[in-house]
C-alpha cells in the first residue's frame, strides 16, 4: 500500500527502553537526521545502554513508513546455519531465568548462536532511506561505550533476571563485573570500550568487516574452537530481506505490522479480526465485558497459532490464519464458553518531516560467549524453545527462524499516525494487541494506554497484571485453566514504546514503565505545537 501523504510540520518524537537510547536518537534528529537515521543511531545506543536485550550479535526488522515512498519492512532477524555439527561436539546447556512471579528456561553456549543480522541491517536501511552517514550514526553509541553509561533500574533487573549467562564465561564476567566482584548494578556506569572499537571499525569499513572481515574471523574460529555452528559461509551469505508489511484494517485505521516469516505479525491481525466483533464502545475499559474478551480473544489466538503451525512454516500458517472460513469457525469459538487447553527491545520514532521508523531488536537473552572483536555477546536463538518447534539442533538449515518481534504502524482515518511495538517474547502479540485496542476502541492518548493492565493467556495460563478489580478478574479467569494475578506490574508483560502525530502536528509518546522506557522530542519547527510527554522509569 502507498504511504498517505503527509507534510512536513512539527517536532521529532522518540520512544524507548532507556534514556540513553532515547537521547541517541533525538540527537541525531537534532542534527538534520531523519526518522531513519535516528533509529539506527537508538539501535546502536541500545547496545550499550541495553546490553542484555540489544547486541551486534542479535537480530531485529525494523519497518519503514518514508513520506516519499512505500513503506516496507526490513528483515534482519537470525538465520540458521548452512549445516550442522554432531551434538556432543556442540557448547549447548540449559540456564533458568527467574521473573519472580515465573521462570523460563534458556540453553546457552556458542551452540545456541544463529547467524546475526543486526550489523547487515544497520548498514542496509543506512543505504536506502538515511541523510547522514555511519560514522555520524554510529557516534553517540561510541561516545556511551567509551564514556560510560548509568545502568538504569530496568536494566540492573534484567541482569539479574539473566545472572547465569552473565557469568557464563570468564569474558562475560569481565564485560559486565562491577567494582565489588560481582555483577554491575543499578547506578554504575558500564563501559564497553571494544564495542566502541567495533563501532568505529565498522564505520570506517563497512558491514563487509562483520561478514567477510576481522570480526568475522573471530566469531568463526570461536565457533570452530569452542562448540559453536557458525562458519564463513554462514556469515558470508547472510543477508536483509525487504518485504511488503502485512496490513489489515481496524476501526477505519490501517495497521502495519511485521509479514511472514515472522509469526507476531500474523497473529495480532488475526486477534484484530476477532476483536473486531466485539462493540468495545458499549463497555468501559476493566470491566467484566472488557476482559471477558480479550480472554476469550487471547484463548482463541493461541488455539489457533498452535493449530495454524506457525513457528514451523509461517509462510502456510499465516495463509491459514487469513482464511475466512477458518476465521469463521474461530469466531463461532467465541461464544462464552470455558476453554481448555525473549529478552527484546523497541524504538519508535517519527520526525517533522512526517517519515516514521518502528524497530524490535533482540539477542534472545544471549548465549554467554562474547566475542571481543566484535564487542558483542552472540545471540541464542537456537536455544530458545519457541523458536525450534522441531527440537533442539533439528533446524531446518540456512533459513530465517520466526519471530514474535511485530514493530507496528498505524494510520488512523483523520490522519493521526502512530508507531509501536513491544519486547517480550511470546507475550509481544498479546501487548500490541491491548495497546491497539487501548488507542482505537477506548480512545486513550499513548501514555494512558500503555499503562493499562495487561492479560497474557498461554499454555492454559492466564496472566493478570494487578489493577482489574475481582469481578473483572472472576470473567477473564473463565477462559483458562489456571490464572495467576500478579502482585505489581512486571516486564514480563512486554514493553510497548509507541509514539503519536496527530493531525493538528501535536505529538505524544510513551516509554512503557514496565521496561523502563522513556519518550523524548525535539523542539521541532514549531515548538508551541508540542505537549508533555508521558513515560518514564
Amino acid at each position: 500500500m502507498a504511504s498517505v501523504a503527509r507534510r512536513a510540520h512539527g517536532p521529532g518524537i522518540v520512544a524507548a527502553g532507556d534514556p540513553a537510547t532515547a537521547a541517541a536518537a533525538v540527537e541525531i534528529l537534532e542534527d538534520g537526521g531523519n526518522a531513519f537515521d535516528a533509529a539506527l543511531a537508538a539501535m546502536a545506543a541500545a547496545c550499550v545502554a541495553e546490553p542484555v536485550l540489544a547486541s551486534l550479535g542479535g537480530g531485529g526488522f525494523l519497518l519503514a513508513d518514508p513520506t516519499d515512498g512505500p513503506p516496507r519492512l526490513y528483515d534482519f532477524f537470525v538465520q540458521t546455519p548452512k549445516a550442522p555439527r554432531p551434538a556432543e561436539d556442540v557448547d549447548f546447556r540449559p540456564i533458568l531465568a527467574d521473573f519472580g512471579t515465573a521462570t523460563q528456561e534458556f540453553h546457552i553456549g556458542l551452540g545456541a548462536a544463529a547467524v546475526p543480522g543486526v550489523v547487515a541491517g544497520l548498514f542496509a536501511v543506512q543505504r536506502d532511506l538515511c541523510r547522514l552517514g555511519p560514522a555520524r550514526l554510529l557516534a553517540p553509541a561510541i561516545a556511551l561505550a567509551d564514556g560510560g553509561v548509568a545502568i538504569a533500574p530496568m536494566q540492573a533487573r534484567i541482569m539479574e533476571v539473566v545472572e547465569p549467562i552473565l557469568r557464563a564465561t570468564p569474558a562475560a564476567q569481565a564485560v559486565f563485573a562491577g567494582g565489588d566482584g560481582g555483577l554491575i548494578g543499578l547506578g554504575q556506569r558500564f563501559c564497553w570500550p571494544d564495542l566502541a572499537r567495533a563501532l568505529e571499525a565498522l564505520a570506517a569499513e563497512g558491514p563487509r568487516l562483520f561478514y567477510e572481515g576481522a570480526i568475522a574471523a573471530a566469531i568463526v574460529d570461536a565457533c570452530a574452537a569452542q562448540g559453536g555452528y557458525l562458519t564463513a559461509d554462514d556469515l558470508r551469505g547472510y543477508c536483509v530481506h525487504r518485504r511488503d508489511p502485512m496490513t489489515c484494517s481496524y476501526r477505519g485505521a490501517t495497521i502495519m505490522t511485521n509479514p511472514p516469516p515472522a509469526a507476531g505479525g500474523p497473529l495480532i491481525v488475526f486477534s484484530l479480526a476477532l476483536a473486531d466483533h466485539f462493540d468495545f464502545a458499549a463497555t468501559r475499559h476493566g470491566d467484566q465485558v472488557h476482559l471477558d474478551a480479550i480472554a476469550r480473544i487471547l484463548a482463541v489466538t493461541e488455539t489457533a497459532r498452535e493449530d495454524s503451525d506457525l513457528a514451523e512454516d509461517a509462510h502456510a500458517g499465516a495463509g491459514y490464519l487469513a482464511d475466512r472460513a477458518v476465521l469463521s469457525r474461530y469466531l463461532a469459538s467465541l461464544q462464552p464458553q470455558h476453554v481448555a487447553s525473549r529478552g527484546t527491545t523497541h524504538i519508535s520514532v517519527l520526525d517533522g518531516d512526517g517519515n516514521a521508523a518502528s524497530v524490535t531488536l533482540s539477542n534472545g537473552e544471549g548465549c554467554g560467549a562474547i566475542i571481543a572483536d566484535a564487542g558483542c555477546m552472540l545471540n541464542n536463538m537456537l536455544g530458545e524453545q519457541d523458536l525450534n518447534p522441531r527440537g533442539f539442533h533439528r533446524w531446518q538449515p540456512d533459513r530465517r527462524l520466526s519471530s514474535m518481534m511485530a514493530p507496528t504502524i498505524v494510520q488512523a482515518g483523520d490522519g493521526t499516525v502512530t508507531a509501536l511495538g513491544s519486547g517480550g517474547s511470546n507475550r509481544i502479540r498479546s501487548a500490541i494487541l491491548q495497546v491497539l485496542v487501548n488507542m482505537l476502541d477506548f480512545a486513550m492518548p499513548p501514555d494512558v494506554a500503555v499503562a493499562a493492565p495487561r492479560l497474557h493467556l498461554e499454555a492454559g495460563t492466564l496472566d493478570i497484571e494487578t489493577g482489574y478489580g475481582e469481578a473483572s478478574v472472576s470473567a477473564a479467569a473463565n477462559w483458562s485453566q489456571r490464572y495467576t494475578v500478579w502482585p505489581e506490574d512486571s516486564f514480563f508483560f512486554g514493553g510497548v514504546h509507541a509514539v503519536q502525530r496527530r493531525p493538528d502536528a501535536t505529538v505524544a509518546g510513551a516509554g512503557d514503565h514496565r521496561r523502563g522506557g522513556v519518550a523524548r522530542q525535539t523542539a521541532g519547527r514549531d515548538a508551541q505545537t508540542t505537549e508533555s510527554i508521558h513515560g518514564g522509569c
